[in-house]
Parts: structure tokens; sequence; C-alpha cells
């Protein structure tokens, strides 16, 4: 649940994440198949090789598709059958910016996903402000989308997300193809999040800190647990995959 404070930033606690023999084909193909776990954890990592369907998991958990078989409920609600529940309990970030903003300046850009969530134009734009007051970027306000760099337009996103304060916020490889100092940059952002946390990455180094992991292979749970438990694992399997040459084999 989330709680307005008095500053207008906002407490939420940890998001009850309750998943039940999950499964979703895509053209005829099971790319999920049996995923069952519950979980309360803060900070969730989600690692595994491509097309072990961490994106594909992402998108069922924000409601956006709905599983072909199984259950899936974000604090007791199916969000791909409430879109209501959905705005409010989810948040996802994607991987490129220019696939996720839609307006021309920054205040449209942040505004819109609180008058999604029913408020009215001027209420929206207060809120817009206070989430830009609190991310030090106040001066943004009126800058237009096509003047930001791709790091500036991914902090726009988180911006956008965070405004509406969802309980839980997926992070689906957002840092991918971006610099090391914007990366670092956009680590502190996220620190001013205060809901649970669930970062899809190739790159364990940044789960390193986090409660609980989610190990995808070949659309299975393979491993779920604590970092310090599933990481070292992933990692020495990760190794030896890179010592073989599985990319020379063409499938049938």
């Amino acid at each position: 649940m989330t709680r307005r404070m008095s500053d207008g930033a906002t407490q939420t606690s940890a998001s009850h994440i309750a998943i039940s023999d999950l499964g979703h084909d895509l053209d005829g193909r099971p790319v999920l198949e049996g995923i069952s776990l519950e979980t309360r954890a803060r900070r969730i990592g989600v690692v595994g090789r491509n097309g072990s369907g961490k994106s594909t998991l992402s998108r069922l958990m924000a409601g956006l598709i709905a599983p072909s078989r199984g259950s899936l409920r974000i604090n007791g609600h199916d969000l791909a059958a409430d879109r209501k529940a959905a705005l409010r309990e989810v948040g996802i970030l994607f991987q490129n910016p220019d696939h996720q903003i839609i307006f021309p300046t920054v205040i449209e850009e942040i505004s819109f996903g609180l008058r999604q969530q029913g408020m009215k134009k001027p209420e929206a734009e207060a809120a817009a402000d206070r989430t830009l007051e609190q991310f030090g970027k106040a001066a943004w306000r009126d800058a237009y989308v096509t003047t930001l760099s791709q790091g500036q337009k991914q902090l726009l996103c988180l911006m956008a997300v965070s405004a509406m304060a969802p309980n839980l916020l997926i992070l689906d490889e957002p840092f991918s193809g971006l610099d090391i100092p914007t990366k670092a940059q956009l680590g502190r952002a996220l620190t001013l999040y205060r809901g649970t946390l669930m970062q899809v990455t190739h790159d364990p180094r940044e789960l390193e800190h986090y409660d609980e992991i989610l190990w995808l292979d070949q659309g299975r749970l393979r491993m779920h647990g604590a970092a310090r438990e599933v990481l070292p694992v992933y990692v020495e399997e990760m190794t030896r995959a890179g010592e073989a040459d599985d990319i020379a084999q063409l499938s049938p």
C-alpha cells in the first residue's frame, strides 16, 4: 500500500507477489512454463540468458498481457483484468525510453500518468513539479524531450513512473547501452524510490545488494532465493557457458 507524505513524497510497503503455475505462449510457442513463487521482498532481481522469458515475465507482472495459464497477482489483484489497479500497483521502465515517451515536454510527460490516475490537470502538474524537485530537476520542467540525451530521457521515464507512486516498479534492462557515469547517476536516482523494485538485467553486479533473485532458464524458474545463494551459482554457470561454443549450433 502507498500513502502520501506531507512533503509530497510517498512511503510504500513491500508488494505481495503471488505466482502459481504461470505459463505464457507467443505464436503458439511456450516462452514461460510452470512458474510458481511467492515473495514480499523489497528488492528483486531477475537474471537469465536471452530468450529465457525475462521480458515476458515483466509484461505479465505489469498486466500488459494476460497469462496463457496459471495466475499472477500483485497485492491480490489480477492486473491484466483490472487496469485501474494496474495503474496504481505497477510501473514499468523499458530499455528504450523512445518507446515509452509520448509528449513533447517534460511536464506533460510526467503529468500524463497522473491524469490517467484521475487527477485534474492543475493537481497533476503540481505533483509533477514535486517529483522534479525531488529528483533535483526542477529546471527541466518546460524542456522539450527532443533536447534530452538518452540517459536524460531514461531519467524522465523514471520520474514519470515514480510520480505515479506504484507499489512495484519493474526495470526491464533500462540501463542497457548507457555509459558507466549515466548508469551510476540513474542508480542514485533509484534510491529515491521507496516501493518494491524488480530489476531485469544481464549484469549480476547490479543485483549484489538485492534481497532475492529469480533465475529464469529456457522459460522456467531455475532458482529463487537470496542473492548470496543464487548469484554465485548463476555466474559460475554463465562462465561455463561462455567457455563453450553454443552460438555455433544451429537450431533444427
